[in-house]
């Protein structure tokens, strides 16, 4: 016995879908499990079937038409697909609870998808679909920025395998704003300080210290705060890290306050930003550091693999590849 998927679409009406099955149980095919997904052509059945080894594809096929099933589709099935799917989707909710920044896979295993993209905007020649999805393509928010492409050959895609995928997004999302939550970190001489996003707010005291010293990268006041993060001690900002991007490459600045440098806050902020740096789609971050600093030089080298150190003087610009998170590849 093989195992096998089968989609058709049954007419709404009094004993159809009996017939239907009634087809597929004189040629010994066994129905393990059932999804009806309503569409406005008419109820679409997803079956999973036990099927006689001697039968082939076209076998199935022929067997859905006379049993009246429209626009029927049959591919080969794997044993996981025996989990049903609540259990699958569960699955991937637990997996996004945990990271978040799985989206992507999790939708392009969830649909069986050919392909997943992600894109920081849709091109302005690509039209609106209804509910998000075309026959073999659908689009979802990315709640980290972006949008995410989905597209499989077959079978075609139905509103409820749409909202499906969206409620898979809404636990990102509510995963994505926990993990954005500030954090508080206990150095190693036992003061307590607070990691959270940069706001707008800051700016003064990102001025302050930009003033007073620069460790490392080409400050932009405003475009760290658009995209950095704060170390606070009580209510006073100590430390700031945040990238200004030009398409998949970003500048970084680092500044941390005199009273605060050599405890390890900008190693932590540093850290943080590289996995912020993934999220957004970025390729590499270009450090600029001074020669003397060591220690971050040593932090920068820890972060993973460098593509390229080049010095002038006093100033050594480290180029650090990053691992997008969100990219385009095949399910």
């Amino acid at each position: 016995m093989g195992l096998w998927r089968i989609r058709a679409t049954v007419d709404d009406r009094p004993g159809y879908l009996s017939v239907l099955t009634a087809s597929l149980a004189l040629k010994s095919v066994n129905i393990l499990a059932v999804q009806v997904h309503t569409t406005e052509g008419g109820a679409v059945d997803d079956f999973l079937v036990d099927a006689p080894d001697a039968m082939t594809g076209r076998d199935l096929l022929a067997a859905v038409e006379k049993g009246r099933g429209r626009d029927p589709w049959v591919a080969p099935a794997e044993a996981q697909a025996l989990a049903d799917a609540p259990t699958r989707a569960l699955g991937f909710a637990a997996r996004l609870v945990r990271d978040p920044d799985s989206l992507g896979g999790a939708l392009g295993e969830l649909l069986g998808a050919t392909e997943v993209t992600w894109r920081a905007e849709l091109p302005r020649t690509v039209p609106p679909t209804r509910f998000g999805l075309a026959r073999s393509a659908m689009r979802l928010e990315d709640p980290a920025g972006g949008v995410y492409e989905i597209v499989r050959n077959e079978p075609a895609f139905t509103p409820a395998e749409y909202a499906r995928a969206q409620a898979l997004v809404e636990v990102a999302t509510a995963a994505l704003r926990a993990a954005e939550e500030p954090v508080t970190l206990l150095l190693p001489d036992g003061d307590e300080i607070t990691i959270r996003r940069a706001q707008t707010e800051d700016l003064a005291a990102v001025r302050r210290m930009r003033a007073a010293r620069l460790t490392a990268g080409a400050a932009r006041p405003h475009g760290l705060v658009a995209h950095g993060l704060v170390a606070v001690a009580g209510e006073r900002v100590v430390g700031l890290a945040g990238f200004a991007r030009e398409g998949e490459i970003a500048e970084v600045a680092l500044l941390v306050d005199d009273a605060w440098r050599g405890r390890g806050i900008g190693a932590t902020l540093l850290r943080r930003l590289v996995a912020q740096a993934g999220s957004a789609g970025l390729a590499a971050l270009v450090v600029h550091v001074r020669a003397r600093e060591r220690a971050l030089l040593s932090t920068l080298e820890r972060l993973g693999p460098v593509v390229s150190t080049e010095q002038d003087a006093d100033l050594v610009t480290v180029t650090l590849p990053i691992t997008p998170t969100r990219a385009t590849s095949p399910a």
